[in-house]
């Protein structure tokens, strides 16, 4: 059986790119799998170095694949990008994997647990229906504003909009239709956002890491939480200086979303952005 040194892998929908090199780190595999043979490929290899860039999927993969008995990391897809030659291709992204993968120094991102991984897709799917809701009411005022119809801001004050709209005589039926629908709608979101908020709120509650995050000032319920579902991993994932002085405050600060932005400092690579912690902060 052939042994492989590392075998990078550029991941899709569909079709999967696998790029491998031997001991001699000459490239003895370039080929392609359908979803279907993925797992059934990697099932009669023994335990194997594998990299892929941390994008969509990734963790479910990273997990499958540990799972399997191989050394999976998940490499940041801002250090891959210079190593992708010419003619960008899926064969030409998995080489540029797997060469990152050589390179020292890239902390790999840590593959997040199903349970992060779901925390973080309710924090999502709230941000998405509050943006939803700021389109709709935005629509409500533009549209009432062109039958000579407004109010203050706030969302408190749509209620106050809807009533003046239902109670003036001289709007058309068609229009008072339209309106009704647009508040029925925004009601729909309201319940929807307020029973996310209870959830999150009791995920808060039940994860020791985000309620000792709550503590630092200008972090509340959701800013915590987004945090901790970043976090994964334990203290073996630090480097070894790290571990010996109790893993340092900026390390602890990349790992949970709150890096510093000092002038010329680069975003974390595990996170893909930065986030400051201030007193007047609103999460």
């Amino acid at each position: 059986m052939t042994q492989y040194k590392r075998i990078a892998i550029d991941t899709s929908k569909a079709v999967f790119t696998l790029h491998g090199i031997d001991h001699q780190d000459r490239v003895i595999l370039q080929r392609n799998l359908r979803r279907a043979q993925f797992l059934p490929f990697f099932e009669k290899l023994p335990p194997t170095e594998i990299v892929l860039e941390a994008c969509g999927g990734a963790h479910h993969w990273g997990r499958e694949l540990t799972a399997l008995g191989h050394s999976v990391r998940l490499l940041p897809p801002q250090y891959v990008k210079p190593f992708v030659k010419r003619g960008k291709n899926d064969r030409n992204d998995a080489g540029a994997i797997c060469e990152t993968g050589a390179r020292p120094g890239i902390h790999p991102v840590p593959i997040k647990t199903v349970e992060q991984q779901a925390q973080g897709m309710m924090l999502k799917v709230r941000e998405t229906l509050i943006g939803q809701r700021t389109a709709l009411s935005n629509t409500l005022r533009g549209l009432a504003a062109e039958f000579g119809i407004t109010t203050a801001k706030g969302l408190g004050r749509l209620a106050e909009l809807l009533a003046t709209i239902a109670a003036d005589p001289a709007l058309p039926v068609e229009a008072k239709d339209s309106f009704i629908i647009l508040g029925e709608q925004l009601g729909r979101l309201d319940e929807q956002i307020k029973m996310l908020e209870k959830k999150v709120a009791a995920a808060h509650k039940a994860n020791p890491l985000s309620t000792r995050l709550a503590t630092i000032p200008g972090l509340a319920a959701i800013g915590s939480l987004s945090r901790g579902s970043l976090a994964s991993g334990s203290v073996a994932d630090f480097r070894p200086a790290e571990r010996v002085h109790g893993c340092s405050g900026r390390a602890q600060a990349r790992r949970r979303g709150a890096v510093s932005t000092l002038p010329g400092a680069h975003p974390d690579a595990r996170l893909g952005e930065r986030s400051v912690i201030t007193p007047s902060a609103r999460s």
